[in-house]
């Protein structure tokens, strides 16, 4: 298992993977009739198959990842559809109901692109505004707790807590879906909190099949992060 630390409380971890760069080789030549050639050869398909748009065979490695992240990143992560997901349930558990997303610096608004936003480097304001962030949280945690003393079911005391609280899901992606979720997560227009998850599954990606991230990086890679 490999497990990599984001955020403040977040992670990826690597739970299970199914095929190695030359499972993508198998699934493209079994159109000929052919197997695996020798390493050089396998490595130049691999470029082939990226650099002319050949996306199937990739879809023949399958990754699953254990994902803790704030909803806030959970709810644009799950945009992505081709993959499988499954996330703890606040009907269910309270279990890591206290743990919520504490930046480490303030963004404002972007004036020029709405979508965007840029660090602010009014310290007064971003420690007001971290503090302010640190007080609603346990102001709505306690509240959430003494709904639960009341006797309010889970399902309902749920309902005030933040996006920034953390969550936890299975995320099982082939290596195509994967690509396409870096290329639009790993670019700067993303929001900086997710960008930071995305370079960590590049750095999986990298180490678990490196023939096939060095052509994403040489033919299909649209971002600007990696």
């Amino acid at each position: 298992m490999i497990e990599k630390k984001v955020l403040d409380k977040g992670f990826v971890k690597l739970i299970d993977m199914l095929g190695d760069d030359r499972a993508a080789v198998r699934a493209a030549r079994v159109s000929y009739g052919k197997e695996l050639s020798t390493a050089k050869r396998d490595k130049k398909l691999i470029d082939y198959l990226m650099e002319h748009k050949h996306h199937s065979p990739f879809e023949h490695q399958v990754f699953t990842f254990h994902i803790k992240t704030p909803i806030f990143v959970a709810r644009q992560w799950m945009r992505h559809r081709i993959g499988s997901y499954n996330e703890i349930s606040r009907r269910y558990t309270t279990k890591y109901a206290e743990e919520f997303y504490i930046p480490n610096h303030i963004r404002t608004q972007d004036t020029k692109n709405k979508q965007g936003s840029v660090p602010t480097e009014d310290k007064h304001m971003e420690n007001k505004a971290i503090n302010v962030i640190k007080y609603t949280y346990d102001y709505l945690y306690e509240t959430y707790n003494k709904l639960l003393e009341m006797g309010v079911a889970r399902e309902m005391a749920r309902m005030i807590l933040p996006v920034g609280q953390y969550t936890q899901f299975y995320w099982t992606v082939n290596t195509r879906s994967l690509m396409n979720f870096l290329n639009l997560r790993g670019d700067s227009h993303a929001q900086w909190e997710i960008q930071q998850y995305a370079l960590v599954l590049a750095e999986i990606f990298k180490e678990k099949l490196p023939w096939a991230f060095e052509a994403f990086m040489k033919f299909e890679y649209r971002g600007d992060l990696l």
